[in-house]
């Protein structure tokens, strides 16, 4: 049985799932600007929730650091750039595709 688990690492702009120790995707991402910066630590996905409306794109999954989370985004030119509040935006086919993977309960460690 596979044992997921995400690491986000800031400096390259990427998520990356891993089974065990082994990466198994990796996805590009837009993080928290400047003034709101994605917040670093390990947390956990709490919730999910498809086609959440607004800029959330096609899909959100809360973590357990209130008020962040991966989601889509109504705005694809943004991933690879330092543009959100402090959530991880990824492309709608790519935050679809995680969330058909991942369970509530995942780890997400964010980090440089």
């Amino acid at each position: 049985m596979p044992n997921y688990r995400i690491i986000i690492d800031l400096s390259d702009r990427m998520l990356y799932l891993l089974d065990q120790n082994t990466v198994v995707n990796g996805f590009p991402v837009g993080i928290g600007k400047m003034l709101t910066q994605t917040p670093e630590g390990t947390y956990t996905i709490i919730n999910k929730q498809p086609n959440p409306g607004g800029p959330f794109g096609a899909f959100w999954m809360g973590l357990s650091r209130p008020h962040y989370g991966i989601h889509g985004t109504n705005d694809p030119s943004s991933i690879g750039h330092e543009v959100s509040h402090g959530c991880i935006r990824m492309f709608n086919s790519d935050v679809i595709q995680l969330a058909q993977i991942v369970p509530i309960g995942t780890n997400v460690t964010i980090r440089q």
